[in-house]
């Protein structure tokens, strides 16, 4: 996923914004690797990259088969070691989109909320001035009655 657009509408002080949040949010290689190892035959690393279903596969196939199953899942864990590095850039990148969509509604919201101040002051100046008419209008009839 490309997020060029996202970032191309945003000024320095936003991209440094985004940038923290992506540090922040962002899953660790290092826990994600540590999981595959340690815990990667029962699905521990799918379950801190939130792929719930394949991690719920793994944990079944290892406990129903009563540990004969840690063939598939010893063959599948190998795998997903290849694999951690995608889902992790994946990972990044749906943190970086969702945090400058943020930014950016932020800051539509903040002009949105400033045009209708301005828009409401104008309004009710022009309620006022129309109605300062309407009653120099009064007046001046009354005035001539």
């Amino acid at each position: 996923m490309n997020n060029q657009y996202y970032r191309d509408q945003l000024t320095n002080e936003e991209l440094m914004l985004v940038n923290s949040e992506v540090e922040k949010r962002k899953k660790s290689a290092a826990v994600a690797y540590l999981l595959c190892i340690f815990f990667g035959t029962v699905g521990g690393h799918r379950y801190y990259m939130k792929k719930i279903g394949s991690a719920v596969a793994m944990t079944l196939i290892t406990v129903l088969t009563l540990g004969f199953g840690v063939i598939i899942t010893g063959i599948w864990n190998i795998v997903d070691l290849f694999l951690i590095g995608g889902w992790l850039r994946a990972d990044q990148d749906n943190v970086e989109e969702a945090a400058a969509k943020e930014i950016l509604s932020r800051r539509a919201i903040r002009r949105g909320t400033a045009d209708s101040t301005q828009t409401a002051s104008g309004s009710s100046a022009t309620n006022f001035d129309s109605n300062e008419q309407s009653f120099n209008d009064k007046n001046f009839s009354n005035d001539n009655q």
